[in-house]
């Protein structure tokens, strides 16, 4: 598979920001009270994503690794600002729904994350893919989650009204807590989607972060669990020397 489809595909299906890596979850389940407001906030980090991958990779061999993460945010802010004025400017009514949490695009770990493990150690054109793959799975996961909202909590999707006049919105689904309970049903929908998969015999794509094989992991700045090997490593090494 080129290159950068298989970045594409990782982000959309295999790694997918919110239904697999379960990252970004406070605008996730904050915004997508509208499938309007989940595909709003999905681009706009999209936009992000793409860009700051772009220059991060461009500047990868001239950011010392000492101020590598302060430099990442300062790159990060600066498109978010970008993107903030532009909504606010062209898309007003959106910009009020998604409010504060445009700026904090900034502290995103899908992006912060991306920069570090991805687009830091890789050429720029897979870089700018990895941004767009990631940020279409992060758009998609909001944009499913805000449709299946405002459906039961509206009778609407984009604001069309698709129930009939006699049906009564269930309030509780542009709550809080039916944020919580949406998007705990869809990945339970992906994962017997995906059982139902493997027991035919067909290839199921694999997630990062299964804690085995750390040693040839490609993935191993995004996961914990190469960190925890090597202290228990260490403090055996420091156990038998004593």
């Amino acid at each position: 598979m080129n290159k950068c489809v298989e970045r594409i595909y990782n982000g959309l299906i295999k790694e997918n920001p919110t239904f697999v890596l379960m990252l970004g979850m406070c605008p996730t389940l904050a915004v997508t009270t509208s499938a309007v407001n989940g595909i709003g906030m999905g681009l706009s980090t999209t936009a992000v994503l793409i860009m700051s991958n772009m220059l991060i990779s461009m500047l990868r061999k001239i950011i010392p690794d000492s101020v590598r993460m302060p430099a990442f945010i300062v790159v990060v802010a600066s498109f978010v600002t970008i993107v903030d004025f532009l909504l606010e400017g062209f898309v007003p009514s959106l910009y009020d729904s998604l409010g504060l949490y445009i700026p904090l695009i900034v502290v995103n770990c899908i992006i912060l994350g991306r920069a570090e493990s991805y687009a830091s150690k890789n050429p720029v054109l897979p870089s700018i893919f990895d941004g767009v793959g990631m940020g279409l799975g992060f758009t998609l996961g909001l944009t499913c989650i805000g449709i299946v909202r405002e459906l039961l909590g509206a009778g609407q999707i984009f604001g069309i009204q698709v129930m009939p006049e006699s049906y009564q919105p269930i309030t509780i689904f542009i709550l809080a807590p039916g944020a919580f309970f949406v998007l705990s049903c869809l990945v339970a929908l992906q994962n017997k989607i995906k059982k139902a998969a493997a027991k035919k015999g067909k290839a199921v794509p694999q997630s990062a972060g299964c804690g085995e094989g750390c040693a040839s992991c490609g993935n191993r700045s995004a996961c914990g669990g190469h960190l925890i090997k090597t202290e228990a490593e260490e403090k055996g090494k420091e156990q038998g020397v004593q």
